[in-house]
């Protein structure tokens, strides 16, 4: 009776019958190992690309400057630690200050007029009934898109004092005499400033137009309902609506504004003089033409504190980063 029953009961797994069930207590460790991956490591390995990145392109090179501004290097041979010596000539290199003082120029051209030009450009984009939309949108981004060699080219064709098309123009129409745009210390820095709006202004009213077409209607509505004119309704319902948008806009512009480089070096090569040297073409002409490596790298330390300190700043000022 034995012996039967036991070979009946072994019988289904030697003829291929089905295999027994797997103990619950198994496919509970199972399911937790397969949970685990996918609500544990699943998520950080899809985003360790960008950190790894990060670190690779960003935090590496950050420690690598820091640590290179504290020696004496000329590109060849190794570092001679020197400690804080470049920062102290800093403080006292008139040329620092100078490029300084510029950048603080093109800071201020880029905060208070190119994004103002910008919201404005794109208040009239947005506007109703406006004909050929798409058209206007394109013209005022081509500019960001065209290299920044073939814009110096076309503004060193404009504003040349002998041959320019800005003072043939104004010679034949108001009869005045030539001017060096380029040549004067002052009129250079506004045309750096104009070339910088002309540039950038078009990019930074994509911002603005997405930011203004996401305003709720409704609001516009109710202020109409209310009696407020244009002025009053940009001021109390377009202004709050994209402030987000207003204040990543201040801040990046001001970032890219205080590593200007491009165009006061393709323009006028920092001159007359030093007159429109920006901090970034400071950093170029010591590490480059110099071979002051450790002292470009401590310019480059200090730019960074400037800009990371000023921006923080103005994200505590415009509220980016608050909770709502």
């Amino acid at each position: 009776m034995t012996t039967t029953d036991i070979s009946n009961t072994d019988a289904p797994a030697a003829r291929g019958g089905s295999a027994a069930p797997v103990p619950s207590s198994r496919r509970g460790s199972a399911g937790r190992r397969t949970g685990s991956l996918r609500g544990g490591a699943a998520p950080y390995a899809f985003i360790a690309p960008f950190y790894v990145l990060y670190v690779l392109f960003m935090i590496i090179p950050i420690l690598a400057a820091l640590v290179l501004s504290l020696t004496e290097w000329v590109g060849l041979g190794m570092p001679r630690f020197i400690g804080l010596s470049n920062y102290a000539n800093l403080a006292t290199d008139s040329s620092f200050a100078t490029a300084l003082a510029n950048s603080l120029v093109y800071t201020l051209v880029a905060v208070i007029i190119v994004v103002p030009c910008a919201l404005l450009i794109a208040q009239g984009l947005n506007a109703k009934g406006l004909r050929m939309r798409d058209l206007f949108r394109v013209a005022f981004f081509v500019p960001m898109v065209l290299s920044p060699i073939v814009i110096a080219l076309i503004y060193s064709l404009i504003f040349d004092r002998d041959y320019g098309l800005l003072n043939a123009s104004l010679d034949a129409l108001f009869g005045l005499p030539h001017v060096d745009w380029l040549g004067d210390p002052t009129l250079a820095k506004g045309a750096i400033g104009f070339v910088l709006l002309w540039r950038t202004v078009g990019y930074l009213t994509i911002f603005f137009l997405a930011a203004l077409q996401n305003v709720p209607a409704e609001q516009y509505e109710a202020a109409a309902l209310d009696g407020a004119g244009r002025v009053r309704t940009f001021l109390a319902v377009t202004v709050p609506g994209i402030k987000p948008i207003s204040a990543f806009v201040i801040v990046t512009s001001f970032i890219g504004a205080a590593q200007l480089f491009d165009e006061p070096y393709l323009l006028t090569k920092g001159g007359p003089g030093e007159a429109t040297i920006s901090v970034a073409m400071f950093i170029y002409r010591a590490a480059f033409e110099r071979q002051q490596f450790g002292y470009a790298a401590a310019a480059g330390v200090v730019l960074f504190i400037i800009v990371f300190a000023v921006s923080q700043g103005l994200n505590r000022l415009l509220g980016i980063g608050r909770d709502s």
